[in-house]
């Protein structure tokens, strides 16, 4: 598996995003399992959850976590080089939106909790999940900063930030911010500029929903026409050919796939295989989606 850096932590070019897995219309337990075991199987290094990823309810909270903490529990290989990066700040205590809490003291609270939940005395790494409106933004991170001097986490990141979000955050954390995770796929790019402060900072930048724009897990179409042509010249799924554009960005791009079945993780971990052209770039840089 290729690999990329997240801090000083050597990863696979292809995470796992472990969301579907514990949310709505989530597969059983021992189907997620598999889904795990083979993504670590073939080399993923890279596992993201969040003590939000659950139903909406209270007594879900950290669902997802505990599972993944199960699988990697009864793997049977070396999970000495699994990264699992959680989040806390995010919320979802009832149906409807989801919330958020953004209180330093809740946030490490949070950690704290999620660290209980993985079953690690130092969680390897915690980002901020989203902003709290109702809190300063650096006070926030400041709770991470907190994290870090104490050993409850081993590296700091955030999620859903704009670009002064990204600068404060690396101000408050003496330039320790590792990764920044935000929305990007062929359908969301207004977080570019994001990833290009990121390519230029030496942060990680990990795509959240990297396969949006992509019309279905089959790969037997695009929203995208240019992607769905790309994918035909190479015979492989559209899907692949989105995480592969997302790769070719920058080196410091890590996406994160969520997956619910191990069909899913395996084609798109295949990305880190392809090489796509600097003309097939341009031509997914400029495709648009298909007018209904």
């Amino acid at each position: 598996m290729k690999q990329r850096v997240i801090g000083d932590v050597s990863v696979s070019a292809i995470g796992l995003g472990g969301m579907p897995m514990s949310i709505e219309g989530r597969p059983d337990e021992r189907r997620a399992i598999a889904t795990i075991h083979a993504a670590l199987e073939a080399g993923v290094t890279l596992i993201d959850t969040a003590d939000a990823y659950h139903l909406a309810a209270h007594d879900e909270v950290g669902h997802n976590e505990l599972l993944i903490a199960k699988a990697v529990r009864e793997f049977h290989g070396d999970t000495s080089a699994v990264l699992i990066a959680t989040k806390g700040g995010h919320l979802r205590p009832t149906a409807g939106p989801w919330a958020q809490n953004g209180h330093p003291e809740y946030l490490k609270e949070a950690a704290k909790a999620s660290a209980k939940r993985l079953g690690v005395e130092t969680i390897g790494l915690y980002q901020f999940h989203r902003p709290d409106p109702a809190v300063p933004y650096a006070e926030s991170v400041g709770a991470l900063g907190e994290l870090l001097d104490e050993g409850v986490i081993r590296m700091a990141g955030i999620s859903n930030a704009d670009l002064d979000q990204i600068r404060t955050a690396n101000e408050v954390l003496d330039g320790r911010l590792a990764s920044v995770q935000n929305q990007f796929s062929p359908a969301f790019r207004s977080s570019e500029p994001e990833l290009e402060l990121c390519d230029e900072l030496g942060i990680a930048f990990l795509p959240w929903s990297p396969l949006g724009g992509i019309a279905n897990a089959s790969g037997l179409g695009s929203t995208y026409q240019d992607f769905a042509v790309v994918a035909r010249e190479h015979g492989i799924t559209p899907q692949v050919v989105a995480l592969a554009w997302a790769l070719a960005k920058s080196d410091v791009v890590v996406p994160i796939p969520g997956a619910s079945r191990p069909q899913s993780i395996l084609d798109s971990i295949t990305a880190a295989t392809v090489r796509l052209r600097p003309d097939e770039i341009a031509r997914l840089d400029a495709a648009r989606a298909l007018t209904p």
